[in-house]
């Protein structure tokens, strides 16, 4: 189903059911012979979701190789060992450094707030639907986990007036933030992703710090090319039992890159290109046909 102004979903659906891939495919990269990551939380979240197809890639039953036509999902495992990775290190860097509150939009079934170290006094700020966030934190509680800083829940629409929520849930805009927009721009129209970066900006103080994702605008062939890939991939979950149309999902066309639009309104930013981060984790290179968004940068930056 298309996207549209107002909808809404749960972990299973839309939007929400990628986010329970990302999940699997840190449990999947937890599991490999050298993890670069540890996310002990993955693999009971995706189960406790219950799409099938997640399950048994989560659990090994299925490989990325089970699913490969050819359209780009043969990296998935290292793709998401390398991103999750540069997440974990931005935010404990920003929290060594002296910041001590974090902020994570959309963070799905992301859990970081209980798996890693955080320096005594961080406070993390999760912001994502009333659904994901309620299983979510339902979920971890009937596991037993328990936060390693003190996590606030802001359960709230991104379109809807979070800084108003994430200010009641204790957040302060004069003291510095860590600020995560992982894996979320794409699910945004270009003029919301300038709307979020600017509400940022506005609520940050100086020192705060961003860590996002940022790739360039393509010619409508490639566009058509990324379509026809991600299609592809669809196909080939629909054959596993799940019908989740990709292209349906994401918005395409023109937008701001988010590196150069933070550079310009005040953050001293740098980039790194998924081959490079998979050349500084050991892992082998990659070409364009290896993962979607293959020309993507990796990006972190300060507040002057």
């Amino acid at each position: 189903m298309a996207r549209t102004d107002n909808d809404t979903w749960d972990l299973a659906s839309s939007v929400g059911a990628t986010a329970t891939m990302v999940a699997a495919a840190r449990a999947m990269a937890t599991k490999a012979d050298r993890p670069l990551i540890n996310d002990p939380f993955a693999e009971p979240l995706v189960r406790a979701v219950g799409i099938d197809l997640f399950t048994r890639l989560a659990s090994g039953e299925l490989t990325p190789a089970d699913l490969e036509d050819g359209a780009g999902t043969n990296r998935m495992t290292d793709n998401m060992a390398v991103r999750t990775k540069f997440f974990d290190e931005f935010f404990l860097d920003a929290t060594n450094a002296g910041i001590t509150q974090a902020v994570i939009l959309a963070s799905g079934l992301d859990s970081r707030a209980y798996r890693l170290p955080w320096p005594s006094g961080t406070t993390v700020y999760e912001i994502d639907q009333p659904q994901v966030i309620e299983f979510k934190s339902r979920t971890l509680a009937e596991l037993g986990a328990k936060p390693t800083a003190f996590r606030r829940a802001v359960a709230i629409d991104l379109r809807d007036d979070w800084p108003t929520a994430l200010r009641a849930a204790g957040f302060d805009p004069a003291k510095p933030t860590a600020w995560s927009a992982e894996g979320l721009l794409g699910y945004l129209p270009p003029e919301a992703q300038d709307r979020l970066l600017d509400t940022i900006t506005a609520l940050s103080a100086p020192g705060s710090r961003i860590a996002t994702e940022s790739g360039p605008n393509r010619d409508p062939a490639a566009v058509e090319r990324m379509k026809e890939r991600m299609r592809g991939i669809s196909q080939r979950w629909r054959e596993h039992g799940l019908d989740l149309d990709m292209t349906e999902l994401v918005y395409f066309g023109d937008r701001n890159e988010a590196a150069q639009y933070l550079a310009d309104h005040g953050w001293q930013i740098t980039g790194t290109s998924i081959r490079d981060l998979f050349a500084a984790n050991g892992l082998a290179p990659i070409d364009d046909n290896d993962i979607p968004f293959a020309d993507r940068l990796y990006v972190s930056g300060t507040l002057g």
